[in-house]
């Protein structure tokens, strides 16, 4: 029987949680990768509560409910969980394991789902937990899995190969770097979990995950290059058993748990940031010896070759007239005040589409109207859609997947008629200027991002203003949108990353921004890679950015008089490398308007 209310669907946890003996169930958004985007069939958290964001969880105990998020989703979580059944609990004021503690009885036995919690998340828990005579209990069997009548089945869509002339280097050298590494640090082998760890060692892509170039896989890397990838076999094609040669030896999917068992008396390094608690209980059952560890392959994915850094430029440069012909549309059409948020993702994904190398977005475009603009992480859905007003500002985070790229921006412009007022201009100049800032840093080899990010806030808070998400995260290449190890961010905040040194070849996004709850939002978002400055007699190695992505801002909500002459000459050396980037894909009405656009300030 399908249960169609949220209501039912609790009601059924519960029936089954008391039938296992458990007290309570912890549901985060999670698969068994860790996955910042989950396919369908691991949407746990949304098909319980309703809930839409990439980032919160839930916790169920027989007579209460908590939803967990952030400040990002704090409007968010209201208008998707019925506030009858769920608390709402602010993260990091609290967290689910600290509401546990605090609301469930003493002697209670809490259920959690090893293969989709981290373990470090399970460790703490357990000691939180021992503290207040309540136990930690891994579940067989997920109890949602138990409930959800219509889950969906994971993909079965094949496996790719991907290109070498796009991965700039093949599997087999990537092996061989993972074994040397493996072999400097005595270990036998480690386990990949992450997908996108796993499909850039292999050079192989999929479509399992929405947004990302995903196969649903796992891979044991051993110190003699060899490897085994673990994958569902109606997901392996001849071309792709022939592109991972002799070296990979291919075996069922459900066969990874039994095979961590067969690595008895081995040294095996796992990644807690990166692999499940699951993955480490087995590990440890089959008595193997763990080393936590990095997965090895994050720094190198991140570390861009010149195949890669050059497929980003193209891309990007494919994506940009995409972007010009929609900035046109939207100066056009939305004026009128028939065009809302869901059409206007719509026609940017039609004319990204215009492209035959565009695979899929690099994730949920933010189409975001007036007050939805001053929510950062804003999802449009049909219950949340609304007509972008005239006279105001439409904010537009968005990205395509190309094969030789991934590609992410934000686009800020006023919508007409009439002008914007000047608390907006002031506003955008602002970011404008941070951004800029950034732009053009050059810091010595070695520095973390969390050093710069003071560069992309400086004028705002030099008016009492900020804004609280984090400036710049890696790109991967046609991979994840959003890559580590490197950020750029507040140091000691909450996400990783901030200490980790920038290297030449790592690309980040640049992406300050401005909200006024209920009214409107401002972000102005490139990516960038990193390059050598060649700053004739440094003393030292120095490194800056080079810009990736090129497509007109919006000179209607910029202050001139409130930008030095370095930043005037930033904007117009910007939109004239604009111009020459992008003319020669665009013809006609695009032209002109492109033209128009890129003029000197």
């Amino acid at each position: 029987m399908l249960m169609q209310t949220h209501e039912a669907r609790l009601d059924a946890l519960r029936t089954e949680l008391e039938k296992r003996g458990l007290h309570g169930f912890v549901v985060p958004i999670s698969d068994e990768h860790m996955s910042e985007y989950v396919g369908s069939y691991a949407q746990r958290l949304h098909w319980l509560t309703g809930f839409g964001g990439s980032a919160g969880s839930a916790v169920v105990l027989k007579d209460r409910a908590a939803m967990f998020t952030d400040g990002r989703y704090t409007v968010q979580v209201r208008e998707q969980v019925d506030g009858k059944l769920y608390d709402y609990e602010d993260v990091p004021a609290t967290s689910p394991a600290r509401w546990i503690a605090a609301n469930a009885p003493q002697g209670a036995k809490i259920g959690y789902d090893a293969w989709l919690h981290g373990i470090g998340w399970a460790e703490e828990a357990e000691k939180l937990f021992a503290k207040k005579g309540i136990e930690l209990v891994a579940v067989d069997g997920n109890p949602i899995d138990a409930v959800w009548g219509d889950r969906p089945e994971p993909s079965k869509a094949a496996a790719v190969p991907h290109d070498d002339r796009f991965a700039g280097r093949s599997s087999a050298d990537k092996r061989a770097e993972i074994a040397d590494w493996l072999k400097r640090e005595g270990y036998d082998a480690t386990v990949i979990s992450a997908l996108d760890s796993v499909a850039w060692l292999l050079n192989m892509r999929g479509t399992d995950v929405d947004n990302t170039p995903v196969a649903l896989s796992y891979v044991l890397a051993h110190a003699d290059g060899t490897a085994e990838l673990f994958i569902a076999p109606d997901k392996v094609t001849p071309e792709l058993s022939q592109h991972l040669g002799n070296a990979v030896r291919i075996r069922d999917r459900d066969q990874f748990e039994p095979a961590l068992a067969e690595l008895a008396g081995k040294t095996v390094a796992v990644d807690p940031k990166h692999a499940v608690a699951g993955i480490f209980h087995a590990l440890q059952a089959g008595g193997a010896k763990i080393v936590r560890d990095d997965d090895p392959t994050v720094l190198p994915k991140a570390i861009k070759n010149e195949a890669e850094r050059q497929g980003h430029r193209d891309a990007q440069a494919r994506d940009g007239a995409a972007m010009v012909k929609y900035l046109r549309w939207i100066e056009e059409n939305a004026p009128s005040g028939e065009i809302d948020e869901l059409g206007a993702a719509a026609k940017l994904r039609e004319l990204r589409g215009l492209s035959p190398d565009m695979k899929d977005t690099s994730f949920d475009t933010i189409s975001a109207a007036a007050g939805h603009a001053a929510l950062p992480h804003y999802k449009v859905d049909e219950d949340s859609n609304i007509p972008i007003p005239p006279s105001s500002i439409y904010l537009c985070d968005s990205g395509g997947q190309y094969p030789d790229g991934t590609t992410d921006i934000t686009r800020t412009v006023w919508v007409g008629p009439g002008e914007p007022t000047a608390e907006m201009i002031d506003r955008n100049t602002r970011v404008l200027k941070g951004h800029i800032e950034l732009d053009l840093a050059r810091f010595p080899d070695g520095t973390p991002g969390g050093a710069l990010d003071v560069l992309a806030r400086m004028h705002l808070w030099q008016a009492g203003m900020d804004y609280g998400h984090g400036t710049g995260h890696g790109v991967g290449s046609y991979l994840s949108v959003h890559e580590g190890p490197q950020r750029i961010s507040k140091p000691g905040g909450a996400f990783p990353g901030t200490e980790t040194p920038l290297r030449e070849g790592m690309i980040l996004s640049n992406e300050p921004g401005y909200y006024k709850p209920g009214a409107y939002g401002i972000r102005i978002e490139n990516l960038v890679l990193v390059v050598d400055a060649q700053i004739e007699g440094s003393e030292g190695r120095y490194l800056t950015f080079e810009t990736l992505t090129h497509v007109p801002l919006d000179r209607r909500l910029v202050d001139r008089s409130l930008l030095t002459e370095r930043e005037i000459a930033w904007w117009n050396a910007y939109h004239a490398k604009t111009r020459d980037i992008l003319a020669p894909q665009l013809e006609g009405e695009d032209l002109a308007w492109l033209e128009r656009e890129c003029r000197p300030l």
